[in-house]
């Protein structure tokens, strides 16, 4: 992580902490919540997260909570005391609010919808459309946007600096409208408590829907298009595309974003606690093809995302649990600062080293990571800029790019996507033409880009980054 203005060569770079959900919760994943205002004792208390923020906010770090609104844990205080209602409720009497007020904090039906769940001993159904240990709330009631405010106003005041937004798409079940509407609500209630506090939303669906949530004024929405081993960082790498079409991808998802804000921030990300880890989604790989999907990831514009172990290549796939194995920090379980996975979760064996074995080898994928995140740091256009595809020097290989900034200024980022070497003569376009200072690049193996006479020489699966010298 980055220890502010005291750098150092381990010093990973990243200015933002995500922590998945830490409140009170009976599973092991804890989007299920008992208690928003409390912190999971497996991860200790209140004491220690406002520790870690402190320590945080030293080092010129956010922290943000991972908030899941759209449903609490059947166990939650709200929803028992519910339950116990509905449960004393004659066989033809109808629930009323006034006797009960958290009955009308979730969505209950003589009919069985889909995705509604029975409530045992009663002719009644509850709405839980992700499983039936997560009832789902009513957003509409204005008791539980009091709750809500409450909430985030709650771990606001304790210096939190944002909420990553669970299942935003689910706010209402088939009414993408109510969903947006509810959000803005939500982004106007965070921003008018805290107008620098950062949302960045999951919209697990294509990008033409995800794009329409912007509508809502959120700062962030997770570029799912991009992610996974089936999404376009994926194709890129294993060759299934031409070079180019990343940055026409790009292009293409930033006019369809203008459609509805002028200030939507991209969030991409690789891979999340939802998908399988990256290191196997590549057969028989040396560790190249991991390290360019990295640099496609962490070179994109927006609010770049890194899952935690990525940046080792840790493995994990099939069950849920495997995909959030304990950060690989050593081989022995039992070294300092290790710690216990989720109870079911299966053996992962690794396929690269742990960062004890990485962090002073200048050719491991940490250290790859490390240099891809300080370019984007010391490159704001990169985040900032818009894209722009040079066509005439780039194709099924080459992939060159400007990103331009008002603020930051341009850059030309150089993507050879194959792992033949490649030769670019940047004289062939007027517009790359002005890029004349080779600022930095990245490798994947210990072979090194060189330019001059205009001419940039591309080892295979390198990415150069140009500056202009005037």
């Amino acid at each position: 992580i980055n220890d502010g203005d005291d750098t150092t060569d381990t010093d990973l770079g990243c200015d933002m902490i995500w922590l998945m959900p830490v409140f009170s919760s009976p599973t092991y994943h804890k989007y299920d919540v008992t208690d928003f205002l409390s912190i999971d004792a497996q991860y200790g208390d209140l004491a220690a997260l406002e520790e870690l923020i402190a320590s945080c906010h030293g080092r010129g770090i956010s922290l943000i909570l991972d908030l899941p609104l759209n449903h609490t844990s059947s166990e939650h205080p709200w929803f028992r005391e519910a339950r116990t209602y509905m449960e004393s409720l004659a066989e033809n009497e109808q629930p009323d609010a006034a006797a009960c007020p958290y009955v009308d904090y979730y969505h209950f039906s003589k009919e069985q919808y889909p995705g509604y769940e029975p409530l045992a001993s009663t002719g009644w159904f509850y709405e839980a459309q992700f499983w039936s240990g997560m009832p789902d709330l009513n957003l509409d009631n204005e008791k539980v946007r009091a709750e809500i405010e409450k909430i985030t106003g709650f771990w606001l005041d304790k210096g939190i600096d944002g909420f990553r937004l669970d299942a935003v798409t689910s706010y209402y079940t088939e009414d993408k409208a109510a969903g947006i509407s509810f959000l803005h609500w939500l982004n106007t209630f965070v921003k008018d408590t805290r107008p620098d506090a950062y949302l960045v939303g999951e919209a697990w669906t294509d990008p033409g829907t995800y794009a329409s949530y912007y509508e809502s004024g959120i700062d962030s929405l997770f570029d799912f298009a991009f992610a996974g081993p089936e999404g376009y960082i994926a194709a890129l790498t294993r060759g299934k595309r031409a070079a180019d079409w990343y940055a026409k991808k790009l292009m293409e998802e930033e006019a369809l974003f203008r459609q509805y804000s002028d200030h939507a921030v991209n969030a991409p990300f690789y891979t999340n606690h939802d998908l399988a880890r990256s290191a196997g989604y590549y057969t028989k790989d040396d560790g190249r093809c991991a390290k360019m999907a990295q640099a496609l990831n962490l070179l994109m514009p927006g609010q770049a995302f890194l899952y935690y172990g990525e940046e080792l290549g840790m493995k994990g796939s099939g069950r849920d649990e495997n995909k959030r194995a304990p950060m690989y920090w050593s081989s022995d379980p039992g070294a300092e600062g290790m710690c216990k996975g989720p109870e079911e979760m299966e053996e992962v064996k690794m396929k690269y080293g742990p960062y004890e074995e990485q962090v002073s080898d200048p050719l491991s994928i940490l250290s790859y990571v490390r240099k891809a995140v300080h370019i984007r740091r010391d490159y704001p256009a990169i985040a900032l800029g818009e894209t722009r595809l040079l066509t005439r020097i780039s194709g099924k290989q080459i992939c060159a790019l400007i990103r331009e900034d008002e603020v930051e200024g341009s850059v030309l980022l150089v993507f050879n996507m194959r792992d033949e070497p490649a030769e670019v003569d940047l004289g062939r376009n007027v517009q790359s033409r002005a890029f004349d200072c080779l600022a930095d690049s990245l490798c994947v193996s210990g072979e090194e880009v060189m330019f001059a006479e205009g001419v940039l020489s591309l080892p295979g699966r390198a990415v150069a980054v140009l500056t202009s010298g005037q």
